[in-house]
């Protein structure tokens, strides 16, 4: 599991890959990652938006970015967690992730960023 702490929220990251959704012949791999998001900081906050930054070993690079995640926007008091699963579909064995969130003190409505860790997606046969 990978962890990045900014401003008090933690962000873990932990990959799968999905064989059972991948077709190695056609050069799609399709990963599952499950986020959690931990709000050790003073204040309750919302997510509000992501950005997303997705590379491939074959030289393709993406950009994703909009509203909540998984179709929420979720609130998060002291102390609290949030956990999600989303996926990646990727054209090579390898590639990584690693992004923002952009969250808002519900007290004041201060925004700010929280970095998402830069993470590995790798098909496990790669790594014998």
């Amino acid at each position: 599991m990978i962890t990045q702490v900014t401003s008090g929220i933690k962000v873990s990251v932990e990959t799968f890959y999905r064989p059972d959704q991948s077709n190695p012949l056609l050069n799609q791999y399709v990963f599952a990652y499950r986020i959690t998001i931990t709000n050790n900081s003073d204040f309750s906050v919302q997510l509000r938006r992501r950005h997303w930054f997705i590379i491939d070993s074959s030289a393709t690079n993406r950009e994703v970015e909009g509203e909540g995640v998984v179709g929420e926007l979720p609130i998060l008091g002291t102390g609290e967690s949030y956990q999600y699963v989303s996926g990646c579909n990727l054209d090579s064995e390898l590639g990584k992730m690693y992004g923002t969130y952009l969250m808002e003190r519900l007290i004041d409505k201060k925004q700010f960023y929280v970095r998402i860790p830069e993470f590995q997606m790798i098909v496990p046969y790669k790594l014998n």
